[in-house]
């Protein structure tokens, strides 16, 4: 079973998370554009941190897949696709994004599987 806070893919997708979340200090963006780019960054950084602390929880991935989706249409759908700067950080972090989600499902899966197995054994049981 994975051991919490080792996999590699959750700990990108904190820096990820964090740095989309900065972003707009850094450079130019419109009102929905430093929103967006801020409650992404957030979620992406604290599912990450969630993925780290359970590594068993196979749907956190999937959720990380969905806001990677999410942060790289978001340009289009709020309107700064114009703004370079802060639309490439939205594709590039989103494409990262669905990239370490993806990248990391078969660890959750098996830790998950393992986890399920230990609990048939009694070793957890009453937990998940």
């Amino acid at each position: 079973m994975t051991k919490a806070w080792t996999r590699w893919q959750d700990w990108a997708e904190v820096v990820i998370g964090a740095l989309v979340l900065l972003s707009p200090l850094v450079m130019d963006t419109s009102t929905a554009a430093m929103w967006t780019m801020i409650v992404l960054g957030a979620l992406i950084a604290i599912d990450g941190l969630v993925s780290l602390a359970r590594p068993a929880m196979v749907y956190s991935e999937w959720f990380q897949v969905v806001l990677g989706v999410l942060l790289f249409v978001s340009p289009w759908v709020m309107g700064y696709s114009d703004m370079t700067g802060a639309a490439w950080v939205s594709w590039i972090g989103g494409v990262l994004t669905v990239a370490a989600g993806l990248l990391a499902m078969p660890a959750a899966n098996a830790a998950h599987s393992a986890h399920g197995a230990h609990r048939g054994r009694g070793g957890l049981a009453g937990s998940h």
